[in-house]
């Protein structure tokens, strides 16, 4: 559960790379909770969130995914890119960007493997 302080952007902002909107709380027009997939992962957005600065936020998200350099090619271009494509010392090739509201976003394959439907996202 990640607090933003712009619940329906933040949703089309992720759906806008990628993400699947499964259940949404919209209560007199006002969107408070979504709950969001991207391949077997799931993260939830809520309200309360604050507008920040910081280069860094509290909260990180590492998506697990396949295909990491094409996933790179299409979102780059259309997102803030805080790292270029790269191989790590633990094993991953990943990327980061930053979402609408700060937050860092890394997306990571491991290096040599070629996995279906193991896309995972943990916060």
């Amino acid at each position: 559960m990640i607090h933003v302080p712009d619940i329906r952007a933040t949703v089309e902002w992720y759906k806008s790379i990628g993400f699947t909107v499964l259940r949404t709380d919209e209560e007199y027009g006002d969107l408070h909770w979504a709950l969001l997939s991207f391949g077997d992962g799931h993260v939830m957005f809520n309200a309360g969130g604050r507008r920040s600065a910081e280069d860094r936020r509290e909260v990180d998200l590492y998506v697990e995914t396949e295909n990491v350099d094409d996933l790179y090619q299409r979102l780059r271009g259309r997102v803030v890119i805080r790292e270029e494509p790269h191989d790590t010392f633990y094993g991953m090739r990943e990327f980061i960007i930053r979402d609408i509201s700060g937050f860092w976003v890394t997306f990571g394959q491991a290096i040599g493997t070629s996995r279906k439907a193991t896309d995972a996202v943990s916060a």
